[in-house]
């Protein structure tokens, strides 16, 4: 922003904008767009996924039968029953509701911890990530990233989730303490984790591509056609509305 004096909008493609400093575009007059809503279905399907497949071993269990094991070892072990566990979702915005509502379809016990507890929901509110963590079996991560919620997941809020539990983020790397995360995951400290995103993405901690008990993807939640084509007409709509009359369809909470 500071190498362009003319600059008068920064057009995200996605619904995050951590990557740019919302506080010194609001200082230059800079207006911030991105793309809300329009990928919120399939982030939250990514969430559900992900817990589906790491409580049950799914992925573990496609890679037992290609590599021929089913034969002559037997059945896999027994997984983890997902219906009727108890969620907890950190940052009930947009995302965090469209997943809570899946899973509260599977009739499994919600509870939430966001900045400010949230009116007209039926879920249990914690006061802090910890005490969200100490009282769930998944812990889903969808808060924003940024500086705001940078390590919010800390060692002592993946402790408190305990060796039972399970951690599924589809938010932002930067949210959890990755070196804790991967140090209880190798030692026994958590169940297991379903991980979309890192927090030096494309690189992934080495120790966790061993994991049976860990679901790796790259970054792929709004990855559907559908989404990435209303994606695509947000952000060029966002465009289009700054150059013919200064507005942006979707300016960022932050600016108002």
């Amino acid at each position: 922003m500071t190498a362009l004096p003319r600059l008068g909008a920064v057009v995200n493609f996605g619904v995050g904008y951590d990557t740019t400093d919302v506080a010194l575009a609001l200082e230059r007059g800079i207006v911030v767009s991105n793309t809300p809503d329009v990928l919120t279905d399939c982030v939250a399907d990514t969430a559900l996924g992900l817990t589906l497949d790491v409580l049950r071993g799914l992925s573990a269990a496609d890679r037992y039968v290609r590599a021929g094991r089913w034969p002559s070892e037997g059945a896999v072990p027994l997984a983890r029953r997902v219906s009727g566990a108890r969620i907890g979702v950190l940052g009930l915005g947009r995302i965090g509701r469209a997943i809570a509502t899946r899973f509260a379809a599977m009739g499994c016990p919600i509870s939430y911890h966001s900045r400010r507890e949230v009116s007209g929901v039926d879920y249990t509110y914690a006061a802090s990530p910890a005490e969200l963590a100490a009282s769930v079996d998944v812990l889903v991560v969808a808060t924003s990233g940024g500086a705001a919620t940078s390590g919010l997941v800390s060692r002592e809020v993946l402790e408190a989730l305990g060796p039972e539990g399970y951690l599924v983020n589809i938010a932002r790397g930067s949210v959890v303490d990755e070196e804790a995360l991967v140090d209880l995951l190798t030692t026994g400290g958590l169940a297991g984790a379903g991980l979309d995103v890192f927090a030096a993405e494309p690189h992934v901690p080495e120790p966790l591509l061993a994991l049976d008990n860990v679901v790796l993807t790259p970054h792929l939640a709004s990855g559907t056609v559908q989404t990435r084509d209303e994606m695509e007409r947000l952000t060029l709509d966002n465009l289009a509305a700054y150059l013919s009359h200064g507005k942006l369809v979707t300016p960022v909470s932050e600016m108002g």
